[in-house]
């Protein structure tokens, strides 16, 4: 039985602008505000904060919410990076089948187990090496709220 996988829309990322985002900085209250308020941190600049190997670093936009329980909707922007080593627990992009999946991986004695996106659905893929391939780890998703 296949599982109902979200699709993912790669996305060519575009160069920095170069232009730094200097928002207020510090913590976000959701009460009272600061007395500190006025004292700023540095710019943010989100390529810097996420992307560490740019050349490995690809966007895709997630279609479908078949991700909902690993907190991931539709339209979310996942940062994928190809350099990042897989770990227990990480969630993949797997080639599989011939087309891209989000996988969450358990790596034990040697073996990978991908679990289905959809918590709904029961059991997990054991696959051998030769039977798919791990093209990346998710390092970020981006929610637009509005």
């Amino acid at each position: 039985m296949q599982d109902s996988d979200s699709t993912l829309r790669f996305i060519d990322p575009e160069a920095s602008s170069g232009e730094d985002f200097a928002g207020p900085g510090g913590d976000l209250s959701s009460g009272f505000p600061s007395p500190a308020e006025h004292f700023t941190d540095a710019p943010l600049d989100l390529n810097r904060r996420f992307i560490r190997n740019p050349a490995a670093t690809f966007f895709a936009r997630v279609e479908g919410d078949a991700l909902r329980d690993e907190g991931i909707r539709d339209g979310d922007l996942l940062l994928i990076d190809k350099s990042v080593e897989a770990f227990d627990g990480c969630l993949a992009v797997c080639f599989l089948d011939g087309e891209f999946r989000l996988k969450r991986l358990e790596i034990r004695a040697g073996q990978i187990r991908l679990h289905p996106s959809d918590t709904g659905q029961k059991g997990a893929g054991i696959y051998s090496e030769g039977q798919f391939s791990i093209w990346g780890v998710v390092i970020a998703s981006i929610r637009k709220h509005l």
